[in-house]
């Protein structure tokens, strides 16, 4: 029988997957992944478009009945009347203020109560359990109360806005807190970090990733709890339109408020997004 030998090599070998010829993925170019970023953002660009270009063939084909969905083209006339006669920037400027009040009134509530629970133990054990209980109660089911109490003008609108507002902002700044690392805050300690040195150097810049979801989740509640405040003998906003037209049968309109209600809750989003990347922009270059 014959016995061969192997020798080792005199060097050491490197056995990393990422040398051995033909293994592993190709790496991908800056110019190639440009392109494929480009190529995702062209293609849901064009996916609501396909829709859109679907359900004017279905209406025009007469698939789709004009009294349970108008065609597109409808849709778009509708809110060329209202844009041509000015009722649209009227609307959009009263319901965004509306918007904009019950945002600033339900953020400051959650925030400030978010940030004595999270901070204190005593206030956890009386703040918080009264204050979840009023969370399960369904905030639109407050309005037949709403208006008992504050009648049917601007303030109920803007409180049931405010309340949809302030519960996420709340969880969420409440929630931030508790996750800070104890060890950050007693080194401040140590250091002779004053209170407001500690929130602006260790708390704020640890909550900000958290409460800037909340405020995405409470812009997105805002819009709705606009919509139904909206309706409660509103005259004037995009609830007062959708209500005229309901009044007269014109389902284009309605739809067509219905959009702008969503891309307005699209374009708010959008904006505290790129706040969010600007905030947060130390973490990308990390």
């Amino acid at each position: 029988m014959v016995v061969t030998s192997y020798a080792a090599p005199a060097g050491p070998v490197d056995t990393r997957v990422s040398d051995v010829q033909g293994v592993g993925p190709a790496p991908v170019s800056p110019k190639q992944s440009a392109w494929q970023r480009y190529q995702w953002t062209v293609l849901r660009a064009l996916s609501p478009v396909f829709l859109l270009v679907l359900w004017q063939i279905a209406s025009a084909a007469g698939v789709l009945s004009e009294r349970v969905l108008p065609a597109p083209s409808l849709i778009f006339d509708a809110g060329l009347e209202l844009l041509r006669n000015g009722e649209l920037a009227d609307a959009l400027a009263i319901s965004g203020t509306r918007v904009v009040q019950g945002l600033v009134l339900g953020g400051v509530i959650g925030v400030a109560l978010g940030a004595l629970v999270g901070l204190s133990k005593l206030a956890e054990a009386t703040v918080d359990p009264p204050l979840q209980m009023l969370r399960a109660i369904p905030h639109l089911g407050l309005i037949p109360l709403f208006i008992l109490w504050f009648g049917i003008g601007e303030t109920p609108k803007i409180l049931l806005v405010a309340l949809g507002v302030a519960f996420p902002l709340y969880l969420n700044t409440f929630s931030a807190i508790r996750q800070i690392d104890r060890d950050f805050l007693d080194t401040a300690v140590v250091l002779g970090f004053s209170w407001r040195q500690r929130f602006t150097t260790i708390i704020l810049p640890s909550i900000a990733p958290q409460l800037l979801v909340g405020l995405r989740q409470s812009l997105a509640i805002a819009w709705l709890s606009l919509i139904v405040a909206e309706q409660i003998n509103a005259e004037s906003g995009l609830g007062y339109i959708i209500n005229n037209a309901r009044d007269f049968l014109r389902l284009d309109t309605i739809i067509f408020g219905l959009v702008v209600y969503a891309l307005m809750g699209i374009a708010t989003d959008g904006i505290v997004r790129i706040l969010e990347k600007r905030a947060l922009r130390y973490r990308l270059d990390a």
